[in-house]
């Protein structure tokens, strides 16, 4: 079952990804039980035991019964949680809708809810608005800087 994990190593056997798993852990107040992977930063998915993603080893080792063409689906939303009953295998489509969209932007700024579809919308207007902007500004310092390379005003 552990040479259906792409980018898993494999020397790996299943006791020894448990214990390395365990070993690379911490548990929270909150029941999530944290994963130390490759790299420094925190609170996204990590990578572990390769180049394999750390919740899906986890479902592996710890839960099995593991499905290649499904995804692993975090029900905590902590993204390097590998506790368990934290996780299950949806399909992709489920795993899409479950994701949900903040109310503000990356900015701060207040989202609008898309009439059509009833969610958020992805892009910001003001965001949107503020890299037109900028897109324009570039676009008429190219063609000044063109213009100019030419002998015109």
């Amino acid at each position: 079952m552990l040479s259906q994990v792409k980018g898993l190593s494999r020397h790996f056997t299943e006791e020894s990804l448990r214990a390395y798993l365990v070993a690379r852990s911490v548990r929270r107040d909150d029941g999530c039980l944290i994963v130390r992977g490759y790299g420094s930063q925190r609170g996204v998915y990590q990578k572990v035991a390769g180049r394999a993603w750390a919740h899906i080893t986890a479902y592996v080792v710890f839960v099995g019964n593991f499905d290649p063409n499904l995804d692993v689906h975090h029900l905590c939303g902590v993204p390097d949680c590998i506790e368990p009953t934290h996780l299950r295998q949806v399909t992709h489509a489920q795993s899409c809708r479950a994701r949900e969209r903040n109310a503000r932007c990356r900015n701060g700024h207040d989202r609008e809810v898309d009439p059509a579809t009833g969610t958020y919308r992805r892009v910001c207007r003001a965001c949107n608005r503020d890299a037109q902007r900028r897109w324009r500004q570039r676009q008429a310092a190219e063609v000044a800087q063109a213009r100019q390379a030419y002998g015109r005003s």
